[in-house]
């Protein structure tokens, strides 16, 4: 199958804010065309909105990215026309009712209508189904989906498929745009070890024929280059770190991928209810809101406050720790897009 040339990746400090928090933060990565990108972590971490957010899904809100030179959060339309996604829960799932015959020739119908060229629509009638028929053959090949070892063949619903098949449907799909950029979520979700190995032996051949691959997965293969993700740790009692100046530069340790690092620290029993409504009212807790609470004098200068957080002074209500909350509003705001 004829490839095209794959997209570099590239990320500075890249992250993510929603109404209840982060979602990611502090992102980098440089990965030549043609990589295998692996995004490791733990579910609920915000590896799919990363997912989104690289491939113009979502719009970042920190820092900044370059997909084949097409600046992120600016220019998320160009990325889109050059990334295409595989599965993503919740974003294109298949089609359960059809089979997989028809799931393809969807996929061929709605890449010709929108994605193709205005010239391929004026083309005879079986023109166009030749060569819709010769790209479907082209990329089963390419996703190692062969339709004859199918219980039903082409006529198999999709809903019968094996978790293995359906990653390969959904990558023939993906693949009938050209994509410079392949995206898929949760590749190694319900795979056992042996489907796990054909799966990424899959995304290895598809990266070898030119095209980057960026996949979501629990463990990413020692050839991949990965993005280790997961929430900060949060700072010990005993050496808490020095507030920082409004605007400085971050610092190296948290530059690393992290998501859902808003870390509340408990109040101190002296402090009062004061101390504990100062510190409900700040989703980035940290050393700063530590500092408040210990001098209530210099509360109101130790930075800016998120109004949109909702304040509680009960001082027998436990925090709750709203890490993942974010991950959910931006996948909501992204499934009504």
């Amino acid at each position: 199958m004829d490839s095209p040339h794959g997209a570099a990746v590239k990320a500075e400090d890249f992250g993510l804010k929603g109404p209840r928090g982060w979602v990611f933060r502090g992102v980098g990565i440089d990965a030549a065309p043609g990589s295998l990108i692996a995004v490791e972590g733990p579910s609920g971490s915000g590896r799919t909105c990363l997912l989104l957010a690289l491939t113009g899904r979502m719009k970042a809100t920190q820092g900044h990215a370059e997909i084949d030179g097409h600046r992120l959060p600016k220019r998320m339309t160009a990325v889109r026309r050059i990334a295409a996604l595989g599965h993503v829960p919740g974003v294109n799932d298949l089609d359960q009712a059809l089979t997989v015959a028809e799931q393809l020739r969807e996929g061929a119908l709605l890449h010709r209508r929108y994605d193709g060229p205005v010239r391929a629509l004026l083309r005879p009638r079986a023109e166009r189904r030749a060569r819709a028929a010769a790209r479907i053959d082209e990329v089963l090949a390419a996703a190692g989906l062969d339709l004859d070892t199918l219980p039903k063949g082409a006529r198999t619903s999709v809903r019968d498929l094996e978790r293995l098949e359906a990653v390969r449907l959904s990558v023939a799909i993906a693949l009938l745009g050209s994509p410079r950029l392949l995206a898929l979520d949760d590749l190694d979700l319900k795979l056992s070890d042996t489907e796990r190995t054909e799966a990424w032996a899959l995304l290895r051949s598809i990266a070898a024929r030119g095209t980057t691959v960026l996949a979501v997965c629990s463990e990413a293969p020692a050839d991949a280059v990965a993005l280790r993700t997961g929430p900060e740790e949060p700072d010990a009692p005993d050496a808490p770190d020095a507030p920082e100046a409004p605007g400085a530069a971050p610092r190296a340790a948290d530059r690393k991928v992290t998501w859902g690092s808003s870390v509340k620290s408990a109040p101190d029993a002296d402090t009062g209810a004061e101390a504990d409504a100062d510190a409900a009212a700040r989703p980035d807790a940290g050393p700063d809101t530590d500092a408040a609470a210990e001098n209530d004098s210099d509360s109101d200068t130790d930075g800016e406050r998120d109004t949109d957080t909702d304040t509680d002074t009960d001082t027998d209500t436990d925090t709750e720790n709203d890490d993942t909350k974010g991950e959910d509003d931006a996948l909501a705001e992204a499934g009504r897009a």
